[in-house]
């Protein structure tokens, strides 16, 4: 009998193929700036630095639960072991090829954490989970190639914008202002955290990437990069996809011989 071996993503595109490489779990994103945790927990706004985690019930230990077999098998995350409430970040990708794009970033997650849950909107990804496992799973977001300073926003609120055209520094539109460029250095710098509430002190998430480096790492399909329709591979398998849900939605048998 044959290994079976996980399907990811169909195409032969360099978009697929980065699509396929970024929900692989095995796939470790290439780190290109440090967040301090302080800065994380600043930049959510859902506790201050140093503050003790709120919870919603007591830690799993001292729950007395019941004997459950599936509670056996399951590990549970350090935030629900601990007990931490719901929280949430979320993340805005502009269309002008940001390395994620909302649906991406969708499947990016729910292959490679647990306990989470994600949302998908027209230009933006709320991710909830517990809090505690929120700031390790932002961290990692924005710390790595999955975030661009220019074409990747976190905003909790007032999203509207990130299709706009770009300003003359090539960042997305922001109408609370959450973000700045600093011509000195060159780099993006965060002034109010994902909500709009201003900080102490600005945290800087890098340079932007060139438009080049861009489109090498981007997920998405553009006419001005690589059109949807030069994937052949691809587009036979969408093709298919609805060919079977149109003729066997309702009836399996008839997938025989499609």
């Amino acid at each position: 009998m044959s290994e079976w071996k996980p399907q990811f993503y169909p195409g032969q595109s360099s978009i697929a193929a980065n699509r396929r490489k970024y929900i692989d779990p095995s796939f470790r994103p290439r780190k290109i700036r440090s967040v301090s945790d302080e800065d994380i927990v600043k930049l959510l706004g859902h506790r201050a630095p140093g503050e003790a985690y709120r919870s919603v019930h007591p830690p799993l230990e001292e729950m007395g639960e019941p004997d459950c077999p599936i509670r056996k098998l399951v590990t549970p995350t350090p935030g629900a072991k601990a007990g931490d409430r719901i929280r949430y970040i979320q993340f805005t990708d502009s269309v002008y090829f940001s390395p994620l794009v909302p649906y991406m970033r969708a499947w990016v997650g729910h292959s490679r954490y647990r306990g989470v849950d994600i949302g998908v909107l027209s230009g933006r990804s709320p991710l909830e989970a517990r809090e505690r496992d929120v700031e390790i799973i932002a961290k990692e977001f924005i710390e790595t190639e999955w975030f661009d300073a220019a074409r990747t926003a976190v905003r909790g609120a007032t999203v509207h914008g990130h299709s706009l055209r770009l300003d003359e520094n090539g960042l997305m539109f922001d109408a609370l202002r959450r973000y700045v460029y600093d011509k000195e250095t060159g780099e993006v710098v965060y002034v109010k955290d994902q909500v709009g509430v201003p900080l102490d002190k600005p945290i800087s998430v890098g340079k932007p990437l060139p438009e080049e480096e861009l489109k090498k790492v981007t997920t998405t399909f553009r006419v001005d990069g690589v059109p949807f329709r030069e994937d052949k591979e691809l587009i036979e398998f969408v093709q298919r996809v609805h060919e079977l849900r149109t003729r066997a939605g309702f009836n399996p048998e008839k997938v025989k011989g499609i």
